[in-house]
């Protein structure tokens, strides 16, 4: 009857993993959710509110751009210090939420 304990505790494993996994699908979107107060739901900022819109930015830009900020060299009101806030694995995974939104 030892099987079956190591079968359950290896199917725990496994759900434990899926869980995590998902999660993970979704930290993006979590993370760029900091965003809307400036930059608008999802990135889609409010024409003519003087903000840039990130739904839809090349991630390649979006990256270039909080790379600016963070070295100091786009000079911004917050942004420079809001990017800081952030790691590189963090920053990368919202540039890749904002590219696919429409």
């Amino acid at each position: 009857m030892k099987p079956l304990p190591t079968t359950v505790t290896a199917l725990a494993l496994l759900a434990a993993a899926g869980i995590a996994h998902a999660a993970d699908l979704d930290l993006g979107r979590n993370l760029a959710a900091t965003c809307a107060t400036c930059h608008g739901t999802n990135g889609k900022a409010v024409q003519g509110a003087g903000m840039d819109a990130l739904a839809g930015m090349d991630k390649a830009k979006a990256l270039q751009k909080l790379s600016e900020f963070r070295s100091g060299a786009k000079p911004a009101s917050i942004m420079h210090q809001i990017s800081k806030g952030f790691t590189d694995e963090q920053l990368d995974l919202m540039a890749t939420f904002f590219a696919a939104q429409k």
